[in-house]
């Protein structure tokens, strides 16, 4: 997992693509500035005293860039914590936005958040919160993390970022 911040975010996806991507592609990505978005899935989720657990949490945590390198991979979710503190600019230093999707039923429940301070035992992965938008609930069924490149307003999954893809498809839609 790399070092998660500005500099350091390609790190982590050159070594977790590299078997998926030919090793020209994998140096050709490294010469630019790309910024990954994170993906943690958990069969359930709890919350209590700003501490949100991912109970079952993928092994693995998922990333993707966008335009134009669209690259994808994984690596495990225990580098992800490991690396979360290594690095200048840190996710430690400048803690992510997030968005956590909760499926209940025929609902989905959609809470921005700030997360920092993992802590991984087994399959239980907590985060401290401060939420943004939405409310939590004290616990909740399947869920997706997608984490924010380092919490910057504007990336995809951000609200503004959200507000931004809304105002894209409704112009779509008027032409």
């Amino acid at each position: 997992m790399p070092d998660l911040n500005r500099r350091h975010l390609l790190k982590f996806a050159a070594g977790s693509v590299a078997a998926a991507m030919p090793m020209a592609s994998v140096l050709a990505a490294a010469e630019k500035t790309v910024e990954y978005l994170y993906v943690q899935t958990a069969h359930s989720i709890s919350f209590k005293d700003d501490k949100l657990t991912l109970h079952g949490v993928g092994p693995t945590t998922l990333f993707f860039s966008d335009r134009p390198e669209r690259i994808t991979g994984h690596g495990t979710t225990e580098e992800m914590v490991n690396a979360w503190s290594q690095g200048d600019e840190s996710f430690a230093d400048d803690p992510p936005n997030a968005t956590l999707s909760i499926l209940g039923g025929d609902e989905i429940q959609d809470i921005v958040v700030v997360i920092s301070d993992p802590v991984l035992l087994g399959s239980k992965l907590t985060y401290t919160v401060r939420v943004l938008d939405g409310k939590l609930p004290a616990h909740g069924g399947a869920s997706s993390l997608f984490i924010d490149v380092i919490g910057r307003p504007l990336t995809p999954v951000s609200v503004a970022g959200a507000n931004r893809r809304t105002r894209r498809r409704v112009r779509r839609d008027i032409r």
